[in-house]
């Protein structure tokens, strides 16, 4: 029976399961794996390889496709075994310097197996046109096992041609790799993975996708210069395109630091200056950890609000303390004088950040709007200040809290007919877990944002290496997650919150390389898939040099030169 499995890939149980003759399997089903032995709903399904398939040709989140007797599944190899069926072979070793011995017994007494989660059920091979659907059976005993075929990938990810946007190659196979776009963008997104695994170079590949696409503008809260005119690959001690040398005029780069930018030989569209006015008690609110306050001394500063009122509550403060008269401040607000005292010593830190005036009547969210209005992105770089938690925690929240306002009143008006609905916007915020914390998350922007799900056209893309941070709320939110290697194990179960059959999933992430693969899953798939990611460099900058316009936009310039 087993010499007829491995001669026969179509008929594992001595008769033909598709009614298909195995010429034509042959062409849209990969390599014959195995048969299923056993399995659950649950927990999936056990595949015996055949002889003469070692299970060290089998990698963890591999795709493999299993044809049933009535339905064909596609789904992922979630672990591998060694099984034997005689118990002595355990305790008794074979002699090894033996290879007749050795090769009899491989694939009878001594076989490997593999766990494979059947996540969907496919068009059958004779062209049906209806699409893949989530899987709600298990194939039954004895079916035949295969590697996913370029054609099973394009059929369950779709294709380039398609204008779905090329993020990698699954294990093991050449097949490019797709993302839509239109359905990332719907709802929040994460980047995770531990230090060092790629993080930003997955980030700023994702987001040329959205730019070439044109299905949302982005701002990017640039923490370490890395997005804008280029950026570092340091393991191999080079500089790679950042998304304005790629996109030309699609990009406008703001910036805190405008010395910083001089010294790197670049322009800017806008230099930011923020004023004390702009500072809300909110943004203290959620820098009371950064900056080590008391929940007392945070709380003063909408004390202070209250007798100052809103421009003025800081510079009057700061003046206060100077005069040397916190003491009685604190008895006229009736607050602890210790913690106004810290809370004055913080602010004074903060109002030396060289961004920051006394008064600033230029409103810089309105002018980034315009920005994004005009279908651009922007990218807003931190200079020296890129390694201060505060200042960019100050003005990601700042910034994003007045624009996502905008938005809000932009969209209310649109429902009212009183004006367009504004362009879909991606945030990009990296060190999430501070914004997003379980006991700042319901009060900041950013927690706001992830709830409302796009109700206000803005969207979350964010990065960090601590997920088990952020708040489980919030991260229930995140629609799609793109995880590289983990090793904490909180952070490996925060990741994978939510998500069905995490328990073989955790296998999967606990196992990835360390650079250049991350397990993709979530609102934008139709199941978690290990993705080889492709390389950001020469062969890349050729796919998306020279503007990467949509269709609509390339239409809609030509209008414009030659009219209708």
């Amino acid at each position: 029976m087993t010499q007829s499995y491995e001669s026969n890939g179509s008929e594992g149980n001595g008769h033909d399961n598709t009614g298909i003759n195995s010429g034509h399997l042959a062409s849209v089903q990969g390599l014959p794996l195995g048969m299923v032995v056993e399995g659950s709903v649950a927990n999936g399904v056990e595949v015996r390889l055949d002889p003469g398939f070692s299970v060290e040709q089998v990698k963890v989140g591999t795709f493999v496709t299993i044809q049933g007797s009535n339905n064909r599944f596609f789904g992922v190899v979630t672990d591998a075994s060694l099984g034997s069926s005689d118990p002595r072979m355990k305790y008794t070793p074979l002699p090894v310097d033996d290879p007749f011995v050795i090769q009899a017994l491989q694939g009878t007494v001594a076989y490997g197996t593999i766990s494979v989660l059947p996540q969907l059920t496919m068009p059958d091979v004779m062209g049906d046109e209806q699409g893949p659907a989530a899987a709600k059976s298990i194939p039954s005993h004895f079916s035949r096992a295969f590697t996913a075929s370029q054609k099973d990938v394009e059929t369950v990810f779709g294709s380039e041609e398609n204008g779905n946007f090329w993020i990698g190659s699954p294990l093991d196979m050449e097949t490019k790799l797709c993302l839509n776009l239109g359905e990332l963008v719907k709802r929040s997104m994460g980047v995770f993975g531990k230090s060092g695994t790629g993080k930003t170079f997955l980030t700023r590949l994702l987001l040329a996708g959205i730019l070439q696409s044109g299905e949302a503008s982005s701002l990017i809260f640039d923490m370490h210069s890395e997005y804008g005119w280029q950026g570092q690959d340091a393991d191999k001690g080079v500089s790679v395109k950042g998304l304005k040398q790629l996109f030309g005029a699609k990009v406008s780069t703001f910036t805190l630091d405008e010395e910083h930018s001089r010294r790197r030989g670049l322009s800017t569209d806008e230099t930011v200056q923020l004023g004390f006015n702009h500072i809300e008690p909110e943004d203290i609110e959620l820098l009371r950890e950064t900056l080590n306050l008391s929940e007392v001394a945070a709380s003063a500063a909408f004390n202070l609000r209250e007798k100052y009122g809103e421009e003025d509550w800081l510079k009057e403060f700061l003046a206060a303390g100077r005069g040397g008269s916190l003491l009685e401040l604190a008895d006229e607000l009736q607050v602890n004088a210790g913690a106004l005292r810290a809370l004055y010593n913080r602010m004074g830190r903060i109002t030396r950040y060289g961004f920051l005036v006394e008064h600033s009547r230029v409103d810089i969210s309105a002018r980034i709007i315009e920005h994004l209005e005009r279908g651009q992105h922007v990218v807003l770089e931190f200079g020296r200040y890129g390694d201060d938690l505060a200042a960019y925690i100050l003005v990601s929240n700042l910034l994003t809290r007045r624009i996502h306002q905008k938005y809000v009143e932009a969209k209310e008006s649109a429902m009212g007919g009183g004006g367009k609905e504004p362009r879909p916007l991606v945030i990009v915020i990296e060190e999430a877990h501070k914004f997003l914390s379980p006991s700042v998350a319901s009060q900041t922007i950013f927690g706001i944002i992830a709830r409302e799900l796009r109700k206000y056209n803005v969207t979350l893309m964010v990065i960090d290496q601590r997920p088990s941070g952020i708040d489980s709320e919030v991260l229930s939110q995140v629609g799609t997650r793109f995880s590289c290697l983990l090793d904490n194990e909180r952070d490996i179960e925060a990741v994978l919150s939510g998500t069905p059959g995490s328990r073989q999933l955790r296998s999967v992430l606990a196992r990835l390389e360390s650079k250049q693969q991350c397990l993709v899953f979530g609102h934008a798939l139709p199941l978690p898939v290990v993705v080889r990611i492709r390389e950001y460099g020469p062969k890349f900058y050729e796919t998306v040099q020279g503007g990467g316009d949509s269709e609509a936009e390339k239409k809609r310039k030509v209008e414009e030169l030659f009219g209708d």
